[in-house]
Formats: C-alpha cells, sequence, structure tokens
C-alpha cells in the first residue's frame, strides 16, 4: 500500500498516519467521550480518519459482583491497554477514574481533556435531595467511596450494589428497585440528562440534585487518552486536545492514591481547584473498620501537582 499519507496538523507541521484507531468501551458513555476525542481530532485534521475499536473489559462481563469485591486493577482498562499493546489501537479513551496509577510498560497518558463537572448526583425518586430520603431508603452505589460517604451523612440508609451503565441503573431505579442511586454528574450530562433537576425516565420522574459535601474520586469527569510512548506521531494529533489546568488538578488527586496505595476503588476523595494561582487539593479516607474519616488538604504551586498530592496523602497517614 505504500507509505502513509502526511496530514497537516493544527499547528502547521505535517505527521504521517492519517488513521487513527481508538481503542473504548461500548457502553453509551465510553462511546460518547471517544467520539468526542474524535470529533475533536476531525476538527483540528480535516482529512484524518478515526476508527473505533470496540473492547470488552472484564467489568463489562461481569455485571454482577460488588465492585468492593471486585478486582481493583484495570477492572475497566486492561483489555483496552492490551490492544495498544499488541498493536490492534493507536490510542484509548478511558474515564480517568478508571484508570490505576500505575501504567503499564511501554504506554502514557498523552492527553487529559477539559475537566466536566466532577460532583457527584443523587438521583430519586422524589424531590429535596438525601434529606427527602426516609429512614430506610434503599441507595444503589457500586462504589466504596460513595457508599462511606452516603452513610456518614445519613447512616439510617440502606447503601446497595447496583452495576451496569449509566441507562441500566437509570432503568433500575425507575422500576422501583431502588429509591436513589449515586451517580456521576459527567456521565449524566454527557450523555444527555440533567445533574441538577428533575427528568422523564421510562415513563418515570426522576429527580436530581448535586451531593456538595462529596469529594469526588481522584480524575472524576475528566477523560484519558491513552498511547505506546514510543508512538511520536500519534502523540503529535493528541497534543491538541490536552488541557494542561485539568492535567494539573488530577495529578494531584491522583498522586494522593498513589501515595496511599489504594486502587481505583479505595475509599477516598480527592478534588483540587487552583485558588489565587496556587492549586488547592482536599482529601478524605474511609477505612473498613468503620472508624471516622480522615481529612487533610493542603495549597502548593501550579507546577508541583505530584508533591502536593504526597504532602495530602501523609497528612492523611498522621491524622
Amino acid at each position: 500500500m505504500g507509505a502513509p499519507a502526511s496530514v497537516l496538523s493544527a499547528r502547521g507541521s505535517k505527521i504521517m498516519n492519517p488513521i487513527v484507531r481508538l481503542a473504548t468501551r461500548g457502553s453509551d458513555l465510553a462511546l460518547v467521550q471517544t467520539r468526542d476525542v474524535a470529533s475533536k481530532l476531525r476538527a483540528a485534521y480535516p482529512h484524518i480518519v478515526v476508527e473505533e475499536v470496540i473492547i470488552r473489559t472484564t467489568g463489562d462481563r461481569d455485571t454482577e459482583t460488588d465492585l468492593a469485591n471486585a478486582p481493583t486493577v484495570g477492572l475497566f482498562t486492561k483489555e483496552l491497554e492490551q490492544a495498544l499493546i499488541d498493536g490492534r489501537a493507536d490510542a484509548a479513551v478511558h474515564s480517568l477514574k478508571d484508570l490505576p496509577t500505575v501504567t503499564p510498560e511501554g504506554l502514557v497518558l498523552s492527553a487529559i481533556l477539559p475537566r466536566a463537572d466532577s460532583s457527584d448526583v443523587l438521583l430519586s425518586l422524589q424531590p429535596d435531595g438525601l434529606d427527602g430520603l426516609a429512614a430506610g431508603a434503599r441507595v444503589g452505589t457500586g462504589s466504596p467511596r460513595r457508599r462511606a460517604m452516603l452513610l456518614a451523612d445519613r447512616s439510617d440508609l440502606v447503601a446497595q450494589p447496583i452495576r451496569g451503565n449509566v441507562p441500566t441503573r437509570l432503568s433500575k431505579l425507575a422500576e422501583g428497585e431502588y429509591d436513589a442511586i449515586i451517580v456521576a454528574a459527567a456521565g449524566l450530562q454527557r450523555l444527555g440528562w440533567l445533574a441538577e433537576g428533575r427528568f422523564d425516565f421510562a415513563g418515570r420522574e426522576l429527580h436530581a440534585s448535586r451531593l456538595t459535601d462529596f469529594l469526588p474520586a481522584p480524575g472524576q469527569g475528566a477523560v484519558a487518552v491513552e498511547i505506546r510512548s514510543s508512538d511520536t506521531e500519534i502523540k503529535k494529533l493528541l497534543s491538541v486536545l490536552h488541557d494542561a489546568a485539568t492535567d494539573c488538578a488530577v495529578r494531584a488527586e491522583r498522586a494522593v492514591l498513589a501515595a496511599l496505595g489504594g486502587g481505583c476503588h479505595m475509599a477516598l476523595g480527592a478534588k483540587a481547584r487552583a485558588v489565587d494561582g496556587d492549586l488547592h487539593l482536599e482529601a478524605v479516607v474511609f477505612d473498613a473498620s468503620g472508624r471516622p474519616p480522615k481529612y487533610a488538604s493542603a495549597t502548593g504551586p501550579k507546577d508541583q501537582p505530584d508533591t502536593l498530592g504526597q504532602i495530602v496523602a501523609s497528612r492523611l497517614h498522621d491524622v
């Protein structure tokens, strides 16, 4: 077939390999995120061809196991990474909160897109958020972090495991299997639903309210694109997608997780934000003993997010 034609980049230089294969999960949310990446690439490089490589992950195949008891490393990511390693894809699109803090040898995170809303949202069959739930109400969540935060706020509620993609979880709520569920605001919004207010789903009125007291999972709301570290052409293509401010914030959050030695399903919340030119990071961690949660925070230079995360992690150890 000969050498591939070159494509003029957004910065005016020529880049080889005009076909980019994006590995993605097949869920509605994963496809929306991947197609957003593809759309942005096509806008920057009008002659590029972007193809989807849909892959079922371990987490997609097993939709019954409670995430608290599931493998903690790469549940929704390792098969996508293997596709990169095998050469079946050129880049993999992930929800950053699903990615382990240790990247497999030969792979690298090449682009972090601008972050969406990082909040958690309570969806319920009645208004008024957590205050509107009766004692004993069943709240569905597959996240140990959300479960711990929920019970710390309302110990009279019943946290029940739930699995499945966002539409599946909404269906379970609408059908009355739960009185409420907790999901990510970013996922709701990317799929066209509200993160605050009320909307109809499957003939039921659902009420959405942000859980403003909940700290999100590290990286929640951000999309990451992973590539082979040796693939300089793909790295050049993806550079137009990268958002430095989001990268700075999520690096600090993920540094807390890495320093504490936790997996993606650790009961840890962390949120970094810019404050007066610096970066402020706060975090909370729960353990399985039922003891009160540990909170810590710190502020530091924006160009040292990893150090800031390590400082907060050390404070959590000392609390």
